[in-house]
């Protein structure tokens, strides 16, 4: 008899080993799928792709059309070769500049003087499309970083 209880032991055990095993290998894609990419430090934060008033293409114009780029961060961070881009390749990148923690710089289409919380693209032509676009940031290594779409045919 002490075999038989022997068996059933051995057996219950195996039994209960498999049911824990199943249960984590069920158990381990959820908490897996709740798990998400930490968010970047530097993100857009804003788009004004519609200037207000007429689009009649001068600086003051084009200078109400912009992005911010926003530091999440309490460090600040270096946006040296940082380049902000549209849907149709039109690229901006970022010389000398450095963005504090917890701050945002606007990037403005037209032409102007760069200043701590405000740089211009130096364009006279608007860039960012009103019906649809996407605002594209990547790293000096030209790494995506962040993007923020609009209009109909947006995609993140």
């Amino acid at each position: 008899m002490p075999v038989t209880v022997s068996v059933t032991a051995r057996r219950l055990t195996a039994a209960a080993l498999t049911c824990a095993a199943i249960t984590a290998a069920i158990a381990v894609p959820a908490s897996a799928a709740e798990h998400r990419a930490p968010r970047s430090a530097v993100e857009i934060s804003r788009v004004q792709y519609d200037s207000p008033g007429r689009d009649d293409r001068s600086n003051r114009s084009l200078n109400a059309e912009w992005v911010e780029v926003t530091n999440t961060t309490r460090r600040a961070v270096n946006l040296n070769g940082w380049m902000l881009s549209d849907r149709d390749g039109h690229t901006y990148t970022f010389h000398h500049y450095r963005l504090d923690g917890r701050s945002t710089v606007r990037v403005h289409t037209g032409i102007g003087r760069d200043a701590r919380h405000d740089v211009y693209q130096d364009r006279r032509a608007y860039v960012w499309n009103n019906d649809s676009d996407t605002a594209t940031l990547r790293n000096h290594h030209s790494r995506y970083v962040d993007s923020l779409s609009w209009g109909a045919r947006r995609h993140h």
